[in-house]
């Protein structure tokens, strides 16, 4: 286990190496020290103050690397910085493309089996069990995110996840193995072609469910009976095309009198529902018994989510349907060319690719982009190099490639990086924390972090997510006009929230309490032993957490707060007091400015 760790044990000089790291391939720190001879104040049996020019104590590769997986997974851990290192970021990058992607669906299914059957053995009966509800889809999302090595995708779809909104915060919490299968709409298409995203998104029965164009019925006036008008509007609003037409690096278009021009009005809301009309659930679940196949009007008690709604012609609007910009849609043609049409017009809109890439931007890499930023993605998304509009793969490339990606020129610069949001903190500490989980279970329900931070997978409080892509928190970010969409989150109660989680999964070394200890699924906790005793060393401690939490951007405040504090811990523990350091200073590096605020 020492091994694992030794090369990180002396590290220092950071800055300098991150900065000249790609301008020279000659320079001191590199290996070039001969006739050279380091002294420092402290020296350990695990440090060399030598080894910061020799090259063995180089680690801006491993930040380079930490810096670039923080954006493009859920958090990641030592060894993965290392494979990153030594493949390259784009090859990384080609490789994640090529993985198998992880299925919610399926995992979800077989969660629930295991989990009926276990207490199905203990003498309950089916009536004493509840489910499948969201918890067993929590289950299947930690698992994958854990687990699986499909990072990129399952963040892309996570990122959509916040732009195509369902939440748990209506009637389908009840539904967990149907919102799992929404899940996976969005991780099948994350490197695929936004326009296939947006058809099988409005297509699919949680959404329609959620933004009520599940049986929307036709209009038939004299019974006062008007199409719904939800999905028309935020297929615009929060889909495609936003509020206000925009220029290619997403500033807003001016009149001649200098004032924002709406993409939309009512009238066009109107039409656009009058286009998603007709649609039903396509198949019944198994435990109808009142009819042998799915009708209109079937609910999403009687009706099985999991498959895309149909298109019932006789309840479709039959008229022409006048859309934005001049486009008509002709009366009585076929009710699904219909939909296909709409979907056209909407994903050939130019506002798509700047609405889109820099929102996909805030959630990967930071929350103020500059316009050749946004303009540079949006024109990758009009044309991927080969004539092809809306292909995910080459807008994901170019916004982890972009050089204000890359650049570390800017980590000093005030309108540089984001606020981690709650979930992505969680979720890093959980997949680079060595535990004791002798089934190999990652079964968290989620719900105490929800009460501490309000925020959970699929559970925003509205259709417009847990925060809007322009939102200004009160204070210098405001004055500064930056905005900072996380901070929405970021309030009196949910920041001494977020501690009180970070001080569970630390000093009681316990990232949540199971809730399935009946059955033998036990709460899981750090495995201490595993990490090497080198760490009693505060500067070697202090290194491996910089590494693995800051990308090697933890601030000098930040590392004097952590050495003082372990650096005096000592509990009459004799041997073991080394671990109450861990604890310790995993605890305030969770809790710092540099881990929470990503650059």
């Amino acid at each position: 286990m020492t091994n694992k760790f030794q090369s990180i044990l002396t590290a220092v000089f950071v800055l300098p190496a991150f900065l000249l790291i790609g301008q020279y391939n000659d320079y001191i720190g590199a290996g070039h020290s001969d006739g050279i001879i380091v002294s420092a104040s402290s020296q350990s049996e695990n440090t060399d103050a030598n080894n910061s020019l020799n090259g063995k104590g180089l680690f801006a590769k491993r930040a380079e690397a930490g810096r670039f997986l923080n954006q493009a997974t859920f958090g990641p851990s030592l060894e993965e910085i290392d494979q990153c290192v030594s493949i390259g970021i784009e090859n990384w990058i080609e490789d994640q493309f090529l993985l198998p992607r992880s299925e919610y669906q399926s995992l979800a299914e077989d969660i629930w089996d295991e989990y009926l059957t276990a207490y199905l053995d203990m003498g309950y009966t089916e009536d004493d069990i509840y489910g499948p509800w969201y918890k067993h889809f929590s289950y299947a999302w930690w698992t994958n995110v854990v687990q699986e090595e499909d990072q990129l995708r399952q963040k892309i779809a996570y990122a959509l996840s916040q732009i195509f909104v369902i939440s748990i915060n209506s009637d389908l919490i009840d539904h967990g193995i149907e919102i799992a299968s929404y899940y996976d709409v969005l991780a099948k298409h994350a490197f695929g072609n936004f326009r296939d995203l947006l058809f099988d998104v409005t297509m699919n029965a949680n959404m329609g469910y959620y933004l009520s164009h599940l049986n929307n019925p036709r209009e038939i006036p004299e019974e006062n009976i008007h199409p719904d008008e939800n999905y028309a509007r935020e297929i615009m609003q929060l889909f495609t095309i936003g509020l206000y037409e925009l220029n290619l690096d997403g500033s807003r278009k001016l009149d001649g009198n200098g004032n924002f021009i709406p993409t939309y009005n009512n009238n066009d809301i109107k039409q656009f529902a009058r286009v998603f009309t007709g649609l039903g659930m396509s198949e019944i679940k198994d435990i109808v018994d009142w009819t042998d196949e799915a009708y209109f009007g079937l609910n999403i008690y009687g009706g099985d989510m999991t498959y895309p709604m149909k298109m019932y012609d006789e309840f479709h609007e039959p008229g022409t349907k006048e859309l934005l910009n001049g486009y008509v849609i002709p009366a009585n043609q076929d009710p699904m060319k219909d939909i296909n049409d709409a979907i056209d017009h909407l994903f050939n809109h130019p506002n798509v690719g700047p609405f889109i890439g820099k929102q996909l931007i805030q959630r990967l890499v930071k929350s103020n982009p500059s316009p050749a930023y946004v303009s540079r993605v949006a024109s990758i998304f009009n044309n991927n190099g080969d004539g092809v509009r809306g292909d995910l793969k080459t807008v994901i490339k170019a916004i982890l490639l972009d050089e204000e990606a890359r650049s570390c020129l800017g980590l000093e610069q005030d309108n540089e990086g984001k606020m981690k949001e709650p979930l992505m903190r969680y979720t890093h500490f959980v997949r680079t924390t060595p535990f004791i989980n002798p089934l190999d279970k990652y079964w968290n329900p989620g719900f105490n972090f929800q009460d501490a931070t309000e925020q959970i997978i699929l559970a925003a409080p509205t259709v417009f997510n847990f925060y809007l892509p322009d939102h200004q928190p009160v204070g210098e970010l405001t004055e500064a006009n930056l905005v900072a969409p996380e901070f929405s989150l970021h309030n009196t109660r949910t920041s001494i929230g977020y501690i009180n989680e970070v001080n569970q999964w630390t000093i009681w070394g316990a990232p949540w309490w199971s809730w399935e200890n009946e059955i033998g699924i036990e709460t899981i906790e750090i495995n201490y032993d595993a990490y090497p005793e080198e760490f009693s060393d505060p500067e070697t401690l202090i290194h491996y957490l910089d590494i693995l939490y800051t990308s090697a951007q933890m601030t000098d405040e930040t590392r004097s707060n952590i050495r003082e504090q372990v650096s005096s811990l000592y509990w009459g523990q004799g041997d073991e007091d080394w671990i109450y350091r861990i604890m310790l200073a995993q605890y305030l590096t969770l809790i710092s400015p540099d881990f929470v605020i990503q650059k």
